[in-house]
Parts: C-alpha cells; structure tokens; sequence
C-alpha cells in the first residue's frame, strides 16, 4: 500500500500499538517480528482487542479486508513516522550522548512545557522501533516534539536522524558506552556524532556544551550552534557551583538548586537551561521546572530508610557513568559508605580491562565494604578487604548481617544486573 492511503487509515484510528497485551480501542496495530516472536501470529488477537486496522507482511495472517499487507511491517512503520512527521511540521529537537539521555530529555520537557506545548519519547523507547512511535504520537498542535535516540552500533543515529529529521539537536557526551558495538571509544564518537553530521547537512541548529572539548571538536567550525557553559561568550551562561549531594548552578544571577545528584548532571542541566533561555522560556520559569525535577527510575535517586541514604542507580552503568559515580561519593560527606556495584554489559573484548580500571580506582579510594557483583567483576584481581560475588543470590546470603546504620550506600550496575533488588531486601 502506498504510503499516504496507509497514512489516511491512521489519521482516523486512535493510535498505534505493536503489543497486542496494551491496544487502544480502534488503534492501527503493526505486526511487527523479533528473534523470539512474530506478530503476524497476534491478528486475531488484536482485532478481539480492539484494532481497526492490522499492519501485516504474512499473506497467511490476511483474515479480513482490514488487514493491510506490505512488503515489512517495520520499515512501513519508519516511513509512516517520517510521513506524518512532515505533515504535522512540528519542531523537532533530538538527543542522544553516552551517558544521561533519559534525565536530560526528562529535563529539557520540564522546563519547555513550564511555557509550551511539548510531548516527548515516553520512557526511553529511543530505538529504530521506539523512535517511529515517538512520532506517531506527536499532533500538529504541539510546539516542541522531543526525540531521545540511542544506539551501540555506528549508523544507527545516522539512521534515526533520517526518521526524525530534527531542527535542533545535542549530545550529552561521549563515553565508554557499548564499546563492543561501537568498537571502541573512537567509534562511539564518530558514532554519537552522527547527529552532528545530519544537522550540518540540513543546515540545522546544535546546541554545544562548550566546557567539553570532544563536543567542540565534533562540530568544528559550523555555524548554526548555540553554545552554553561556563565561558562568558556562550549565548547561554551556566556555571557549575557544588553537588553536595544535590547540583546547584547559577544562571542569569539565580541560584537553581536541582534534586540530581553528582557533577556529572551538570551538562544535563545546563543544556536544559541552554534550550529553555533560546526559546525564551522565562528565567523563573526555568529555575522553577528545573528544581521541581525528580529523578526516578533507578536514575541518580537517593531515598532515605532511617539514618541510611541510598544512591540508586542502577538504570544502566558504563565504565564512564561508574567513575562518575565513584568520583561523586568519594567527595560525600557520611560517617560509613558501601559500594554495590553491578558488571558493566557491551565492553566486548574491553570488559576484563575497563573492570579491572574501576576496581583499582575503587580499592585507591576506598578502604572497605566494596562488594561487586556479576561475572566479570568477580574475575578481577582485588584485595582482602573487596568482597566480589559472581551471582545476585550469593550476594543475598550476607546482606542482612550488614550493619547499614549511618551509612551512604551507592548501587549502581548496567540494567541486566537488576541491583534495585538489594533496597527490597535491606
């Protein structure tokens, strides 16, 4: 089917779903497949569930004129996004980054929707899949969409950028993130950078975080770039003051006091504040979303059980974003801290190297309870006083007769490890 007859059939249904378990009463449902399932299989499931339409490229799944076959269900699905993307014409700011994507759209949709009308990735369902329903949901009545992209393979932002087609962009950072993918941290620059290269070929805006120098060397000397930090030259001016535990930065003579916890969310909120003050959003008003922000998620969140505070975060973990958090608690003030740390997923042939470089850091940094967690943290080389345990179930069996009292617990591990686990247990 051609592209704009499919695009009038999903003009007139409630939304669109590729799960039949949360369909929407007379949604369009793409039958998409994986390795482990195809949805061709779920037509008539979704129908009984509500559908109006089914997206489908089995010809045996065809059970009714309102199924509409095509040659992959997932590559309609992208050009259905980029089609309606140009027909509602919203402005589109993209991001991507290492480290710090989720927090810092989080962050940029608080402080634009204080003034605008704003809809943003839900979650982070930033994929090839995640980014085409972003779009979808997005009406011609918004002033802002905003489009979180990840990747760990080089071309994929390349390729996103094509279906989204962003007028504003920026990147968080470049770290060691899926290095096995990217192969290597060179790779996850030119990788990451991708989104540079579509906005200077499209002629659009980069918002550049001007204190870190690999940014500044990505985008040379383009012109269409709105630069912050803490050079009194940007067009934006952010300066960093302490993070003790939370983050404060002064901007346009006011004090912001975040609830984000370590330096490393500075950039994060200073390219909020950046993108806030070039759409003219109101200093007050930027202040206000910014400081009003709670993380959630397993995301930098401290939570307080009686005299122990807890650092969870246990979203993801890269060997940038540990040492990041490391840095961060070494410079806390707390009568007794605890090390959970969790393995670090995507290193590839650098996993053995990058975690044995966080347990020198560590065992240079601190002195006790240290406990690590997973297969490749238990392979390290370590001293007495480092406990490492190559299961979360051998870990179980010694928590209670921890002495947690007075105490600041940092927990932090890639998504698979699941260390969320242990605050339920404590």
């Amino acid at each position: 089917m051609e592209i704009d007859l499919l695009y009038q059939k999903f003009k007139i249904c409630s939304g669109v779903s590729t799960d039949t378990r949360k369909l929407s009463k007379d949604c369009i449902y793409f039958a998409l497949k994986g390795d482990n399932f195809d949805g061709n299989k779920f037509v008539n499931k979704a129908f009984e569930g509500g559908a109006k339409y089914c997206v489908i490229d089995d010809k045996t799944a065809e059970i009714n004129t309102d199924c509409i076959l095509v040659d992959d269900v997932l590559t309609t699905l992208q050009k259905l996004a980029t089609y309606h993307r140009n027909k509602i014409n919203v402005p589109i700011i993209s991001l991507t980054g290492s480290n710090g994507k989720t927090t810092t759209k989080e962050l940029i949709y608080a402080v634009l929707s204080s003034e605008y009308k704003v809809k943003a990735t839900i979650g982070n369902l930033n994929n090839h899949i995640g980014v085409p329903l972003t779009l979808l949901r997005f009406t011609e009545d918004l002033d802002f969409g905003i489009v979180e992209m990840g990747a760990n393979h080089q071309k994929e932002i390349e390729f996103l950028s094509r279906i989204a087609q962003p007028d504003y962009g920026l990147i968080t950072n470049f770290g060691k993130a899926h290095l096995e993918g990217f192969g290597g941290v060179e790779g996850v620059i030119k990788g990451k950078s991708e989104l540079y290269d579509y906005l200077k070929q499209n002629k659009k805006t980069a918002f550049i975080n001007s204190d870190d120098q690999k940014q500044v060397e990505q985008i040379g000397d383009y012109t269409k770039v709105s630069t912050f930090g803490s050079y009194p030259d940007n067009h934006c001016l952010v300066t960093y003051k302490n993070a003790n535990p939370y983050v404060t930065i002064n901007y346009n003579d006011k004090e912001i006091k975040s609830q984000l916890i370590g330096d490393y969310n500075y950039g994060n909120i200073a390219v909020a504040v950046a993108i806030g003050k070039y759409f003219k959003v109101n200093s007050d008003s930027i202040k206000n979303a910014i400081e009003a922000y709670h993380p959630n998620n397993n995301r930098s969140e401290i939570i307080q059980k009686g005299t122990t505070k807890i650092i969870l975060d246990a979203y993801n973990a890269n060997p940038t974003s540990m040492l990041a958090a490391l840095k961060n608690l070494k410079q806390l003030s707390a009568k007794k801290k605890f090390l959970f740390l969790g393995d670090m997923f995507e290193l590839g042939n650098d996993a053995e190297k990058e975690h044995q470089e966080i347990v020198n850091f560590i065992e240079s940094n601190f002195e006790d309870n240290i406990y690590l967690i997973g297969k490749n943290f238990y392979k390290t080389k370590t001293k007495k006083s480092t406990y490492k345990f190559s299961t979360f179930e051998d870990l179980k069996e010694i928590l209670e007769d921890l002495n947690f009292l007075n105490s600041t617990l940092l927990i932090k591990g890639s998504r698979g490890m699941a260390l969320e686990r242990i605050v339920d247990l404590l």
